[in-house]
């Protein structure tokens, strides 16, 4: 890589793919405007044969960075998981002249230092300096809007922190079509399992030792302690943070996206919010848009068949969730 210092300070085609916190070095890769467009995910997914990327020393990137100039606005989508945070993020990247950041890697590690006991100062300072290389953009951006992981949404309040003016929409699903969301997935188990440590942790330490004994509890337990997140951050954030519920995005996508475009100060074409019932972007799997087609009509199809299939297992869910609600006043406030 030609130049390092000099092409990091002023485009993201140096993309930062992940940071390994033990050795404290960022690994960046080649990534064009339409690579990013086209990527649902900035983890490994984006990660092709024959790509060259190479790693760099913290110390090294955070001194290219100081000379970083123009930094844009940098807006956050979070989302409690499985809630249509990817097709919402594709809907802006319509809006024109908006760079979206869908699931960077290195958030899901600053999420996990900030985990860490005695790592305040280490966390902040590596979370202020992904700040800066998410705010830059290519000649047309005018805006960058980054897309976490459901599980990121515990940083939310830091990232908006560190990220000045930013703001944030935040979506979530009622409890009942999410658990047959959840429960209609084919890899609902190892989705859930994958993170039930976390999430166990995250919500005992809000109200308690929770203990699922059935999958559609643990799936209750994944939206309780996502939506307590969510409530977290929309308390301490205030009206930095719209709440949006999917459902109602789906109901009505051009008001749900005129609203959420206003929210974070993006301006897009005349005419633009009464054109997204049409788009395209709605009639496709948002997360592998060039293999599936998908479209609300399909998703509430899929709905029914959980909730024919998955019945039992569904109010078992709702059941534990108004048991503990009946115990908590902050689960209650969720339901």
């Amino acid at each position: 890589m030609i130049d390092f210092a000099a092409e990091l300070a002023q485009t993201p085609a140096l993309y930062p793919q992940k940071y390994d916190a033990a050795r404290d070095a960022v690994y960046f890769v080649r990534l064009n405007e339409a690579a990013y467009r086209a990527a649902s995910f900035l983890d490994d997914r984006v990660l092709t044969p024959g790509m060259q990327g190479a790693w760099r020393p913290f110390a090294e990137v955070a001194s290219a960075t100081q000379g970083a100039g123009g930094a844009l606005p940098l807006h956050f989508i979070f989302h409690t998981g499985h809630v249509g945070s990817t097709l919402l993020s594709r809907l802006i990247d319509e809006a024109g002249g908006v760079l979206g950041l869908r699931e960077p890697l290195p958030l899901r590690t600053l999420a996990e230092m900030s985990d860490m006991p005695g790592g305040g100062e280490t966390f902040e300072a590596r979370l202020a300096i992904f700040v800066r290389l998410w705010r830059r953009g290519f000649p047309g951006t005018k805006a960058v809007v980054l897309k976490a992981t459901s599980s990121s949404g515990r940083l939310a309040p830091a990232a908006m922190r560190a990220a000045a003016g930013s703001k944030a929409v935040y979506l979530n699903l009622k409890a009942e079509p999410y658990l047959a969301t959840l429960l209609a997935g084919a890899n609902a188990l190892v989705d859930l399992r994958g993170f039930e440590q976390e999430r166990s942790r995250r919500l005992s330490a809000a109200i308690g030792p929770v203990q699922p004994s059935s999958i559609g509890e643990l799936a209750a337990m994944s939206w309780l302690a996502e939506s307590l997140t969510r409530a977290r951050t929309l308390e301490m954030m205030g009206p930095r943070v719209l709440a949006l519920d999917f459902d109602r995005m789906l109901a009505d996508p051009g008001a749900a996206l005129a609203g959420a475009l206003a929210h974070l100060g993006i301006t897009a074409p005349p005419g633009f919010a009464a054109s997204v019932a049409r788009s395209p972007v709605l009639t496709r799997y948002s997360k592998a848009p060039e293999q599936f087609a998908y479209s609300p009509e399909m998703r509430a199809q899929l709905l029914a068949q959980a909730r024919a299939e998955f019945g039992g297992e569904i109010r078992r869910g709702l059941k534990f969730l108004e048991q503990l609600g009946a115990r908590d006043a902050r689960v209650a406030a969720v339901l």
